[in-house]
């Protein structure tokens, strides 16, 4: 249910107007400069930002499943849409973009909210932090005042192309564009409450004006731009070949959209001590994007400073973002001969200001002293991103990460036998109250004990502790108490391990299994093997039955 509507329907309060009011104009100021600079350094025409940021911040507004998250272009997508647009154009981009608004919708359908949320802190800033590299590197080129026709995708390349033009540096633009940067940052500090990024671009295009400066405005290279928002449309070749094409690249802007949307609603939910519904904000975000295509503009997600902008400016509810795209559609409409006397040497100040705000030194920092094994995940996303490719990045990333969580699992699941732990056990198994030591056993009875996940990282070692006895036990106790769960390898395991028991004439008896695992153990058809009558709750069960079991073995 989007969060608007649980807004209204439980009333909606006067006194949340005129934060909404002013939240959605202040965010406004600050979201006109930024969607241009998103769209330019994407590749596309500023135009094409500021269509976005109108009509994903009124349908993700209207639809999504948060109350104060401010929608459109993002720095997260510059670096995958200028390689989309470079390969195959913009009507690439549209489809591509159509198809990720579709994934969206479906993951938030199919209640996937919770899982996104499951992609590993170091993996996150790894390629965030690659993304603002590539940002940065992408302006220096406007920054530098440089004219180059093409630039290549790839960070090495761009750099060679950089280096090989630095002869033709425009010192106005760069010393324009510095002075730009200072006011920014100068803004932050001592105007907190000034967005910075309109300071910039106001100085620049005024003083590009009055000095009459020769450097580049985004009237030089793109035009005028239009007023009014284009018709609606799909037109695009949206071929099976086409989608299998652009598969990955859809794949990759649904990811990014997701994750950026879900960890900014993390971020207000802590600022203004509410609850987001992530499948909602999935939803959301699919229909907006789907939106933003259809009239010509590019993918869109929660922008984690423009929401902050809104919430420190007094926003309540999804109408303020409703209200910042009102806006904003009044800017296009009334500013637009003004707004192509922005320099892009500002444009680019505010696009470098914006990528070291994204690359969280400090977080990247403290995460240098974490495990290794996190460092290793950190840097091999970060690489992978600036040198490779993003989806790879992600994808390497995710996989690695996992991998290494798997072996930290792995590290603490054993197998403990009944007196020497063939594993290292925890410290406190030897304070605790139904250990072995306290209890009587008989001989032939052997006592070992599963102590964590029972998957397949460990499954294997317990086909290997009959023989490692040496001695052929009449009856073999396997503690389970501390199993939260088995998998499908972990229940094959089991079963060999019966099958082995029995063949050498060995009972096989269960200790401490709790219904939830004894379900599972019906379910795969273990109980019937085992037999229930070997089957107990509690250790000391277990041992009376073994013990009855060893005697009456001697006895025979």
């Amino acid at each position: 249910m989007p969060e608007l509507f649980l807004i209204l329907r439980s009333g909606y309060k006067k006194e949340y107007l005129g934060g909404d009011l002013f939240g959605g104009i202040t965010v406004a100021i600050v979201a006109l400069p930024l969607a241009m600079a998103f769209a330019i350094a994407s590749g596309v025409g500023p135009e094409k930002g500021i269509i976005t940021a109108i009509v994903a911040g009124i349908l993700a507004s209207l639809f999504g499943g948060s109350r104060v998250q401010i929608s459109g272009p993002t720095g997260a997508f510059v670096v995958v849409i200028y390689d989309i647009v470079l390969r195959h154009g913009y009507e690439g981009l549209a489809l591509a973009t159509l198809m990720a608004g579709v994934m969206l919708m479906v993951m938030g359908l199919f209640r996937l909210g919770a899982v996104i949320k499951f992609i590993p802190y170091p993996v996150i800033t790894g390629f965030t932090a690659g993304i603002a590299l590539l940002i940065f590197s992408s302006q220096v080129a406007d920054m530098l005042g440089l004219k180059i026709d093409q630039m290549p995708g790839d960070f090495l390349s761009k750099w060679q192309v950089i280096f090989s033009h630095l002869f033709q540096t425009n010192g106005i633009a760069l010393v324009l564009g510095l002075v730009c940067v200072g006011l920014i940052v100068g803004a932050k500090r001592v105007f907190p409450k000034v967005p910075g990024p309109i300071v910039a671009v106001i100085f620049g295009a005024v003083a590009v004006q009055v000095f009459n400066l020769p450097v580049e405005t985004i009237y030089s290279r793109f035009g005028e731009i239009s007023p009014t928002l284009p018709t609606p449309s799909f037109a695009m070749d949206i071929s099976l070949e086409n989608i299998k094409l652009l598969f990955p690249s859809a794949m990759t802007i649904a990811l990014l959209a997701a994750i950026e949307s879900l960890l900014c609603a993390v971020v207000a939910d802590g600022m203004i001590g509410s609850r987001h519904n992530s499948n909602s904000e999935l939803l959301g975000q699919g229909i907006a994007n789907i939106g933003s295509i259809a009239f010509g503009g590019i993918p869109a997600t929660a922008a984690i400073a423009r929401t902050a902008t809104n919430i420190k400016a007094g926003g309540k509810t999804p109408l303020s973002g409703i209200i910042h795209a009102v806006v904003l559609i009044l800017f296009m409409v009334y500013l637009a001969p003004y707004i192509v006397m922005i320099p892009l040497s500002a444009l680019a100040a505010i696009l470098m200001v914006v990528a070291w705000n994204m690359s969280e030194i400090e977080n990247v920092k403290h995460l240098f002293k974490a495990p290794t094994s996190d460092v290793a995940v950190l840097a091999t996303t970060f690489l992978l991103t600036v040198l490779i490719d993003l989806t790879v990045a992600v994808q390497v990333g995710v996989v690695l990460a996992a991998i290494l969580f798997i072996k930290r699992i792995i590290s603490v699941s054993a197998i403990l036998d009944n007196k020497i732990a063939t594993y290292e056990p925890l410290p406190e198994a030897f304070n605790d109250p139904d250990g072995i030591e306290y209890k009587a056993i008989k001989e032939g009875v052997e006592v070992y004990e599963i102590n964590g996940p029972f998957f397949f990282g460990i499954a294997d070692r317990l086909k290997f502790v009959l023989d490692a006895i040496g001695v052929t036990p009449r009856v073999f106790v396997l503690r389970m108490r501390h199993v939260p769960f088995i998998d499908a390898t972990g229940m094959y395991a089991l079963k060999e391990f019966q099958e082995k028991c029995v063949a050498k004439g060995t009972v096989l008896v269960l200790s401490g299994v709790q219904p939830p695992l004894l379900k599972d153990l019906k379910r795969f058809g273990f109980v019937g093997r085992v037999g229930e009558e070997n089957i107990f709750d509690h250790i000391d069960q277990a041992l009376i039955h073994a013990n009855t079991l060893a005697v009456h073995h001697e006895k025979n």
